[in-house]
């Protein structure tokens, strides 16, 4: 089964873009927003330098690396998730006759 994907019209560094999501709009306006929002957090945290692409690239590399510690702290609870199951099924298999 595909989803189905809409066209958004998004504004990023100025440039007004086409994509295509199967997200919500709404969706697609919070992920520009925070696109927007961490490419500002970048360019007021370095100082103006020539290339334009540096507070980019530090945006992504923040996006990165958030991206990468929220899939780590997911796996910690799946993992410890998953170790309170079965310490819960020894508990009962432990208790039944």
């Amino acid at each position: 089964m595909t989803s189905v994907k809409a066209s958004h019209r998004i504004s990023v560094l100025g440039k007004e873009i086409t994509v295509k999501s199967a997200a919500s709009s709404e969706h697609v306006r919070e992920v520009e927003a925070l696109v927007n929002r961490t490419i500002a957090e970048a360019q007021a945290s370095v100082p103006v330098v020539g290339d334009p692409n540096v507070p980019v690239i530090i945006a992504l590399m923040n996006l990165a690396e958030s991206c990468l510690s929220l899939s780590r702290e997911l796996d910690e609870c799946k993992h410890s998730g998953n170790a309170g199951i079965q310490h819960l099924i020894q508990r009962i298999d432990n208790t039944l006759p």
